[in-house]
C-alpha cells in the first residue's frame, strides 16, 4: 500500500532553501501540533558491490579492481555534498536534539572508518545529540567490511545492523548475495565480540526454502545471542530482477506456517516481537526505528533519503535528489531536496495508523492528536470499525489506556491498516 505521491520539483518549481522553507512552514495552518516528536537522522550512503535481484532500494553498483582500498565512488565528495545538505536543512530544526542516528544504504560499510568518523563528527558540530544516543550502521558481512567493524565502533557507531539474510550457501547465492555463510557466521561473530547491541538481518520464504532450513538458520543466529533480530518475508517488488524473473517461491500457507514456526522459536529464546517484523531482548529495541513506528520525525539527508517534519500547524514530508551525481551536485549547491509536500489533512490518519499498527504494544490514543494535530475523530469511525471486526482492542494497563493490533489484527495487518484509508 503506497504513501500519498509526493510533488515533483519540476511541476512545482525550485524548492527553497532550508531558510526560505521554514519561514513558509512555519505560517499559520488549520492543524493544531503539540510539542514536536523526537528527532532522527537518515544518513543514506548509496553504493553497493553488486544489485541484489530483490532490492528496490536506491541503491548504485560500484565497479572496483578487486582491492581493498579501491572504490570508484567519491567518498570525500559524497561526505562534503552530506555536510551541505544537513547545513541548508539545519534552519527547518533549529532548537531540536537528535535522540538516533541510522546510516543505511546501499552497504555504508563500504566507505572507511575514517569517512564514518567525519561523517559523525559533523553531525555532532551542527546538531546536539542527546546524551546515549544511538548510532546505527548497516553492514554487510563480506570479509572486507568485516575486517572494519572495530573501526566503525571506534568511530562511533554504537549499534550494528548485519544484512545476513541467510546462513545457507544455495539460498544467498539464490538471493544473488555477494557474501558466503563462512562470512554470515564470521561477521555475526565479530559483531557480537564489538557491540554491544546489533542486529541480525535474515529473510524467511526464500527460493526453495523448507521449515527445516528456516528452522536451521534461526539456530544458527541464535548461537550469536543476539539483542536485536529483524526477520522479514522475502517480496517480490516492482521494478526489480525478481519481479520480472519471478523465482518459485514457497505457497501461502507454507509461508504462514513459517511466520509461526519465527515467532514461536524467538518467543522460546526470549525475544520479544515488539513490531511485525523486529525481535528483541529486553533493552534492546531500535530506537530509530521505534520514532519511525511512532510517527517521530526524522531529517533524511543523502541521496533518494526521505524525510518527515513537524511545524506547529502543518507535517511536511521531503526527498533528496535520488542519482548520487545529481545529489552531490544539488546539494553541494544548496539545493539537496528534489521533491516535497505538506501532508494534508486527509492522509495524515492514515499515514499515523499505517506505522503506530505495526507495534505489537500499541500506542496512546492522545498520541494521535500529538503527532498529527488532528481531534481524536478523525479516526473514530475507523476504530470502531476495526474493533467491530476484532482486528483491533482497547485495553486498560498500569500506565492507562492503549489501542493495540489483536492477534487476528496483527496477522491481517493490511486489513486493519486499510480500515484509516
Amino acid at each position: 500500500m503506497s504513501l500519498p505521491p509526493i510533488k515533483s520539483a519540476e511541476s512545482q518549481g525550485p524548492v527553497p532553501d532550508g531558510a526560505s522553507a521554514a519561514q513558509r512552514f512555519l505560517r499559520p495552518g488549520t492543524l493544531q501540533l503539540g510539542a514536536p516528536p523526537p528527532l532522527s537522522i537518515y544518513v543514506h550512503l548509496p553504493w553497493c558491490l553488486k544489485k541484489c535481484p530483490y532490492c528496490d532500494f536506491n541503491s548504485h553498483e560500484f565497479k572496483s579492481d578487486g582491492s581493498a582500498s579501491a572504490r570508484d565512488f567519491p567518498e570525500a565528495q559524497y561526505l562534503n555534498a552530506l555536510r551541505a545538505d544537513l547545513e541548508a536543512s539545519l534552519p527547518l530544526v533549529w532548537g531540536r536534539s537528535v535522540h538516533s542516528i541510522f546510516i543505511g544504504g546501499g552497504t555504508p560499510s563500504l566507505f572507511s572508518p575514517e569517512a564514518i568518523a567525519r561523517l559523525l563528527s559533523d553531525l555532532r558540530q551542527l546538531l546536539p545529540l542527546q546524551p546515549g544516543c544511538e548510532i546505527t550502521m548497516e553492514a554487510n558481512p563480506g570479509t572486507f567490511e568485516k575486517d572494519r567493524f572495530r573501526a566503525f565502533h571506534q568511530a562511533g557507531v554504537t549499534r550494528l545492523s548485519i544484512g545476513v539474510q541467510s546462513f545457507n550457501d544455495e539460498k544467498l547465492k539464490a538471493l544473488g548475495r555477494v557474501h558466503d555463510s563462512a562470512q554470515a557466521l564470521a561477521a555475526a561473530e565479530e559483531a557480537a565480540a564489538t557491540f554491544d547491541t546489533f542486529n541480525l538481518d535474515l529473510m524467511y520464504a526464500l527460493p526453495g526454502q523448507t521449515q527445516a532450513e528456516l528452522a536451521a538458520d534461526l539456530r544458527t543466529a541464535l548461537q550469536f545471542n543476539p539483542p536485536h533480530l529483524s526477520l522479514y518475508h522475502l517480496t517480490l517488488e516492482p521494478n526489480t530482477v525478481f519481479a520480472s524473473r519471478p523465482p518459485v517461491l514457497p505457497d501461502d500457507d507454507t509461508s504462514a506456517a513459517m511466520l509461526d514456526q519465527v515467532t514461536d522459536t524467538l518467543a522460546a529464546a526470549g525475544m520479544d516481537r515488539y513490531e511485525v517484523s523486529a525481535y528483541a531482548r529486553p533493552g534492546h529495541r531500535c530506537t530509530h526505528n521505534l520514532n519511525y513506528w511512532q510517527f517521530g520525525d526524522y531529517l533524511g539527508l543523502g541521496a533518494g533519503a526521505h524525510g518527515k517534519l513537524s511545524f506547529p500547524h502543518r507535517v511536511v514530508r521531503q526527498v533528496k535528489w535520488r542519482e548520487p551525481a545529481a545529489y552531490m551536485r544539488e546539494a553541494l549547491a544548496g539545493r539537496a531536496v528534489s521533491n516535497e509536500e505538506e501532508v494534508s489533512r486527509k492522509a495524515l490518519p492514515f499515514e499515523f495508523m499505517l506505522n503506530l499498527l505495526r507495534l505489537r504494544h500499541g500506542f496512546e490514543p492522545a498520541l494521535f492528536s500529538e503527532r498529527t494535530g488532528l481531534p481524536p475523530s478523525a479516526i473514530a469511525a475507523g476504530l470502531q470499525q476495526a474493533k467491530a471486526k476484532g482486528l483491533l482492542e482497547q485495553v486498560q494497563t498500569e500506565t492507562g489506556t492503549l489501542l493495540r493490533p489483536t492477534p487476528l489484527g496483527f496477522d491481517f495487518l493490511s486489513d486493519l491498516q486499510s480500515l484509516f484509508l
